[in-house]
């Protein structure tokens, strides 16, 4: 039996959506279950942008399967969409692509060097791997399968016999003004990733309206396999249907209650698919909310195929920071991928949960992700001693697991930013990297890597990837004797008292109380001295005693947190570069 709704004293968005997804799914399907959809077009690198169109529902239906309910997540890869251009930056891929636009996605050959048949499965695969690491469960439901296998038939003719209707329907918008489009695109580290409308986005390609009429249905062509067609005739008792390629100028009658090459066009596909699939809930982009937008002509259009449009949001923009250096090999924009590599599963899931869909948020690939890290951890401190906010416990719970269970999680979450300073400076070293993680707490070592891993790996990925090269950390090789030289009594005396403190406080907690410490004493106060017990001069006395120290350690005036950078570079060579 379906567990009652929680209580609303602990409502967030995602629960709130699973209430009216749960009622209406009583109401239009009692005793099926439950059905969420996303659409995805592998026309290129899905990105995180797309994400939201995933994760959205997936939410919601995991918080319907949390209630006992059976639900179907489906995702309906758009593999028969047309292939509309060649993306730029995706590696093996040059402008002899051009030569396909027209096809289908799935007839078009995968970029050079992939292990797959053609070019919708290779960009489907790379998200595919990212879902299932993300723990999303989900239904696929390749559009190339259910056109070509006459799986649509009905639909198609049904669709066909109404095309009067249909193009009264999209008659409406026609005249509308269409927004302007942007004309200055922001570079990749400040862009905000949306999803596609779907296949027709780019076009707005209502469907074929000649001198016979308006179709909603584009022919794929039998001679050269684009859709460059126009149907220049259509008997609704037969079935017979005439079409015509300007591509290649092929022309051929067919029986469209037999024909299996093409589709409708968007604007009415989508609809038919929420009719045929009982679709409950399925979210979309806030580029539907203008007037003529694929969702709101399709909420009318579902009526002609006996459905009703679903409920759901829409959603905003995902914004991205710190993607300027990343290489354009994916084609430029920042995909799930790109983020699982420097992030776990549980902080990417959080960041979609965290926010209500009509709130953008960004995703960090640059030092904000240490920040993230921070705010999380400090998050799950508070989940753990039962500080937290209602609305906070909920978001963080939906990351951390599913319905299925908890995802795989580090053993020793270790602070990100340490893990990150430590990858800097080892370079790969992971010997020298367990030593220094083992030194942070000597009273309860790390064993093993392992027990970082997989944050430790994200963190290193982070500083390979992410940080140029010339804010990389590289520690002296010999001590720097002129500046040495140079320091007058006070300078030297804070070296002193750093030195003479190491061996006792060689820890991170220790080095941390250290550090901070040698100003205040050199003040004439307890080391123990809280900030509303000192004067303003101390915190410009320690600033100036930290980049002292990174100068001597690694020549620049900042780096990597003092204490692990001090624990990095080891308490001998710490002494030899500091002139003991």
């Amino acid at each position: 039996m379906p567990i009652v709704a929680q209580s609303t004293e602990t409502t967030d968005w995602v629960s709130r959506f699973a209430d009216e997804v749960i009622e209406e799914s009583e109401r239009r399907a009692p005793g099926k279950p439950v059905v969420v959809a996303s659409g995805l077009s592998p026309s290129g690198p899905i990105h995180l942008g797309n994400l939201r169109e995933v994760m959205t529902p997936h939410l919601v239906a995991d918080e319907i399967r949390r209630r006992g309910y059976e639900v179907r997540h489906l995702i309906s890869w758009d593999d028969y969409d047309r292939y509309r251009k060649v993306p730029a930056g995706v590696a093996g891929v040059d402008e002899s692509w051009a030569e396909h636009i027209g096809k289908p996605l799935t007839s078009v050959p995968a970029p050079k060097g992939s292990a797959y048949p053609n070019w919708a499965e290779h960009f489907k695969a790379a998200m595919i791997a990212s879902l299932a690491e993300l723990g999303v469960e989900f239904d696929g439901i390749s559009q190339t399968a259910q056109y070509t296998s006459g799986a649509y038939r009905d639909q198609i003719l049904h669709a066909m016999r109404h095309r009067g209707d249909i193009d009264a329907i999209l008659a409406q918008y026609r005249t509308k003004p269409k927004p302007a489009k942007k004309q200055q695109q922001k570079p990749v580290d400040e862009a905000e990733l949306e999803a596609e409308e779907g296949s027709g986005a780019a076009s707005e390609d209502d469907g074929s309206s000649g001198a016979a009429g308006y179709f909603p249905y584009k022919p794929y062509c039998g001679e050269c396999g684009k859709d460059f067609t126009t149907v220049t005739a259509y008997d609704d008792d037969s079935t017979e249907m005439t079409y015509t390629c300007t591509a290649c100028g092929f022309s051929e009658t067919v029986r469209l209650s037999e024909f299996n090459r093409g589709k409708l066009v968007w604007k009415v596909d989508w609809p038919m698919r929420w009719a045929y699939e009982g679709v409950i809930f399925e979210p979309s982009g806030v580029d539907h909310s203008s007037p003529g937008s694929s969702y709101q002509v399709g909420g009318q259009i579902v009526g002609i195929f006996g459905g009703k449009q679903p409920i759901g949001p829409m959603y905003a923009f995902v914004g991205i920071s710190g993607m300027a250096k990343m290489s354009s090999s994916r084609g430029g924009v920042p995909t799930p991928a790109d983020a699982l590599q420097i992030m776990e599963p549980q902080i990417l899931r959080w960041l979609y949960a965290r926010r209500r869909p009509n709130q953008s948020f960004k995703i960090a690939f640059d030092q904000e992700i240490q920040r993230l890290y921070d705010e999380w951890d400090k998050l799950a401190g508070k989940v753990a001693d039962g500080s937290a906010l209602p609305g906070d416990v909920a978001a963080y719970t939906r990351a951390v697991g599913t319905a299925a269970g908890e995802l795989p999680k580090t053993p020793r979450p270790l602070p990100y930013r340490t893990l990150a300073s430590v990858a800097d400076i080892t370079a790969g070293h992971q010997d020298q990297a367990l030593r220094i993680l083992s030194d942070l707490d000597p009273a309860n070592p790390l064993a093993s890597l392992d027990e970082a891993r997989p944050r430790y790996d994200k963190a290193e990925a982070w500083i390979n990837t992410h940080v140029p090269a010339d804010q990389r950390t590289i520690v002296r090789d010999e001590p720097d004797v002129e500046l040495l030289k140079s320091l007058d009594e006070p300078s030297q005396q804070s070296i002193r008292l750093l030195l003479d403190g190491l061996e006792e406080h060689w820890s991170l907690d220790g080095l941390t109380h250290l550090v901070y410490g040698v100003p205040k004493v050199q003040a004439g106060f307890s080391a123990d001295a809280t900030p509303k017990e000192l004067p303003p001069e101390i915190k410009t006395a320690q600033r100036s005693f930290f980049a002292l120290l990174y100068h001597l350690l690694v020549g620049r005036d900042t780096g990597p947190r003092l204490p692990t950078l001090l624990l990095a570079v080891g308490q001998d060579r710490v002494r030899k570069l500091l002139g003991a």
